[in-house]
């Protein structure tokens, strides 16, 4: 199975005919294995994006390609095994278990009605590993803490055995212990992953592309460094920003001010 190479061509949504765009065509390439993070202020569009990526909503114009496969040409089915998304909104688990919830990953690969085989189930088994959920594969989904839901959904994601990861707002209301372990799981991943995320820091720490929407619009595509230059993000968010050394371990770091 490829990387996942995925491109985007002058993608764009508007919600019909004769509405205003709430996404203007924006164009990028993410590499296999590279982590890409769509960043701007509420409104901007990341969502939107986003939806397109994991095929929730189609786009008006454009184009994305995974591995050269237009992604909009594919059934929802095949689409999902390239494409998964872990989102901010969980679903109601109904009173299913960990391992029950992980196991609905495999979803996409079954034929009919067809139920769980054994190269299935070694799938799971290896997801639920990787993220460290063993003790908690008897447990009602909806007795979990946010942290440890958060890593069902991913394990759930990677039992899709995607080429892609679409993960929106990852560490939202997530405590900073989880926000780190979150953080250090998609360094790990090898996937290519999409990630939007509101702190800016966390996504020049943890991102190798980062791609600035406003109202819409691409402000910016490029290294951290590049995009999320001092002017830029002022601009962007409508605050001072500026860029501070920390002087333990010589990163840079934006703090932010509002304008006098």
């Amino acid at each position: 199975m490829s990387a996942g190479h995925l491109v985007a061509k002058d993608v764009c949504w508007r919600p019909g005919k004769n509405q205003p765009c709430l996404l203007h065509p924006v164009s990028f390439e993410v590499y296999p294995g590279r982590v890409l993070g769509v960043v701007g202020p509420n409104g901007a569009g990341k969502s939107t994006l986003l939806r397109m990526i994991y095929h929730y909503q189609k786009p008006t114009s454009g184009q994305i390609t995974v591995d050269g496969q237009d992604l909009w040409g594919l059934s929802a089915k095949v689409a999902a095994r390239k494409v998964a998304a872990v989102l901010q909104e969980q679903p109601g688990a109904f009173g299913l278990s960990v391992r029950e919830i992980v196991a609905l990953g495999r979803t996409p690969h079954r034929s009919g009605l067809s139920s769980e085989g054994a190269k299935d189930a070694e799938i799971i088994d290896v997801a639920i590993q990787r993220m460290q959920l063993e003790a908690l594969v008897a447990r009602n989904f909806d007795t979990l803490s946010g942290g440890e839901r958060q890593r069902v959904m991913v394990a759930r994601a990677l039992t899709q055995q995607p080429q892609v990861l679409v993960m929106d707002e990852p560490t939202n209301h997530l405590d900073i212990r989880h926000q780190l372990e979150i953080l250090s799981l998609i360094r790990s991943l090898g996937l290519t992953i999409v990630v939007s995320l509101h702190d800016l820091n966390m996504a020049a720490d943890v991102c190798d592309a980062i791609l600035l929407l406003k109202d819409g619009h691409c402000q910016g595509f490029g290294s951290a460094d590049d995009v999320l230059s001092e002017q830029l993000v002022s601009d962007t968010f409508s605050v001072t920003a500026q860029r501070q050394m920390l002087s333990v371990s010589q990163n840079q770091h934006l703090t932010f001010h509002l304008p006098s």
